[in-house]
């Protein structure tokens, strides 16, 4: 039992500690303001580490006075829902009552419970019913079964019972109270198949099992998810006489096979008691020979495990190994063994194929949203560099050197308007205007389709970068050009040289830059079509082949640091 600040106190004590709580906390709703507040206050009021509400407390304590004065102070539209509160844990009033066994508060509680209040589960998925039935509280259980008595239907997580859970326990009062209230509770499996009468003979609990088969002996017959009786659960136990007791109703169930051939004298064997050996061996209509789908009878698994007081205690009664029977197993169960265990291989390599399927998918799903967010990155930088080609483009055109002609008397040549360049004559200039004429359109056409276009398919969002480099590179060439034709104007003829080692050095660099994006480019065309080679005649193998080769070629291929468009 959990020690609170009030807990267990005298009478005396608990009803001075609880009024020194009233003066502290208020629960008085008589006006609108405190009833709209009356949920912050019950979590600012909670002194308790679990986030108990004044009402949990009460309730742990079994102070039955103050869960009464608690519901007199309330709202009685906010009663049900104070009873429905949770703490940290998942619990409410009702659930602490029920594990501590306060029948009195639980009375109380119940009052202003609903059936979905009382059935609510804390985070062990337990209700209030299963907390009750695991403790042993008869009283509690009676209490709620009165009031609701659909909780008894009520399953936790791994969809077990509070019969159950009681038949865990060994709590016989509460297993007859369950089964006099609904015997069809005692057919309800949990999750992995095993029925009460499973819990109960693993458990050794001798008096719940006859009370189990008086309401229905044909459970005795019933198996789990590996195939194994309640018989089969108690030769892994200590109690002999839980043996005998499964076997009352019907002796046949000696001979029941798990999903690996094994019987109750093999599981017992295996387990080396010699007690349930014993117990086991004396049955008549036992038989000690008995082989399991590994080909193993009782006698072969005590003396592989080295028992030799099995071994001598087998040896006596007629046992022996599969290999020394009068009539060894038959070629067609050895078959049938061999065929159950290949099956079982192929499964397996089908169940490791689809999660490395999954896997591969969820790896090839990270490159491709890498490949998307290059394209992404691809496409911004190339608007980007396109607005400051255009934005140099054109203002190249307005700070040209030797400037303008501003004044008819100073114009060299009588044809000349005024505003014209003065080196507007000369054939640099004219290669110069072209070129620059040229970036700037170029540029500003690649802003206009990246800026009008939202392509979502990656393929065409690939085929639209792929064109806008291209146009990004002439736009290059074309500025580089404009740049050097605008040399000759500027270093004059004496200087010529100077223009000549400007064109050497652009010419040398763009057209190796260009030449190696071009090399990269035909070189990921070159591996793409021997990829798509590949995939086809994988196509034409088996479907695990193509499989796994279609989905290394998918790494391989989308697996690349780098790569041009």
């Amino acid at each position: 039992m959990e020690k609170q600040p009030g807990t267990r106190l005298g009478a005396l004590e608990k009803l001075k500690s609880f009024r020194g709580m009233e003066k502290q906390r208020s629960f008085k709703f008589l006006s609108t303001e405190r009833q709209q507040s009356f949920k912050e206050r019950r979590s600012k009021d909670s002194p308790g580490k679990r986030g108990d509400s004044p009402l949990h407390l009460a309730a742990r304590a079994g102070n039955v006075a103050h869960v009464q004065r608690i519901f007199a102070d309330c709202d009685p539209e906010l009663v049900g829902e104070l009873a429905a509160h949770q703490n940290q844990d998942g619990e409410t009033a009702l659930y602490v009552a029920a594990e501590k066994g306060h029948v009195d508060v639980v009375c109380e509680i119940l009052k202003v419970c609903d059936v979905q209040s009382a059935g609510l589960k804390a985070t062990n998925s337990f209700d209030a019913f299963h907390i009750a039935a695991k403790q042993g509280h008869l009283d509690v259980l009676q209490e709620l079964l009165q009031a609701f008595p659909a909780l008894a239907m009520t399953t936790s997580s791994v969809n077990a019972t509070a019969l159950d859970t009681a038949a865990t326990q060994g709590h016989i009062g509460i297993v007859n109270l369950l089964l006099d209230t609904d015997a069809s509770l005692a057919r309800i499996a949990r999750s992995n198949g095993k029925t009460v009468l499973h819990s109960a003979a693993r458990m050794g609990h001798v008096e719940v099992v006859p009370s189990l088969l008086n309401k229905d002996p044909g459970i005795g017959f019933r198996t789990d998810r590996k195939g194994q009786t309640a018989l089969h659960m108690a030769s892994k136990g200590q109690n002999a006489e839980i043996l005998l007791e499964l076997m009352k109703p019907d002796v046949s169930v000696i001979h029941l096979e798990d999903n690996k051939g094994n019987r109750p004298l093999h599981v017992a064997t295996r387990k080396g008691n010699t007690v349930m050996v014993q117990t086991l061996i004396s049955i008549e209509e036992i038989d000690i020979n008995a082989v399991n789908r590994a080909g193993e009878t009782a006698f072969a698994i005590a003396e592989k495990q080295g028992n030799e007081e099995l071994v001598n205690i087998l040896r006596e009664l007629g046992g022996v190994t599969a290999k020394e029977q009068a009539n060894p197993p038959k070629s067609a169960k050895q078959l049938k063994q061999t065929v159950s265990d290949i099956r079982h291989d192929v499964q397996s390599q089908i169940k490791q194929t689809r999660q490395t399927k999954m896997h591969v998918h969820k790896i090839k799903k990270r490159i491709q949203k890498l490949h998307i967010g290059g394209l992404n990155n691809a496409i911004n930088s190339n608007t980007v560099v396109a607005v400051l080609i255009a934005t140099v483009a054109f203002a190249s055109i307005f700070t040209i050197p030797g400037n303008f002609l501003e004044n008819m008397k100073d114009a060299p040549e009588k044809d000349m308007t005024l505003g014209q360049a003065l080196v507007a004559s000369k054939p640099a200039f004219i290669i110069f205007l072209v070129f620059d004429s040229l970036a700037l359109f170029i540029s500003l056409a690649v802003v206009v389709v990246q800026t009008s276009l939202i392509v979502v398919e990656q393929k065409a969002k690939q085929k639209m970068v792929f064109v806008m480099n291209k146009l990004m590179w002439l736009a290059c060439l074309c500025i580089s050009a404009a740049f050097i034709a605008l040399t000759y104007v500027v270093v004059g003829r004496h200087d010529e040289w100077l223009a000549w080692c400007t064109m050497a050095i652009g010419t040398v660099i763009m057209l190796s830059t260009i030449g190696s994006m071009c090399y990269c480019i035909i070189t990921h065309r070159m591996e793409e079509k021997s990829m798509r080679r590949i995939r086809r005649s994988s196509m034409s193998k088996s479907w695990s082949i193509s499989v796994d080769s279609d989905t290394e070629l998918e790494l391989t291929g989308g697996n690349k640091r780098m790569y041009a468009l």
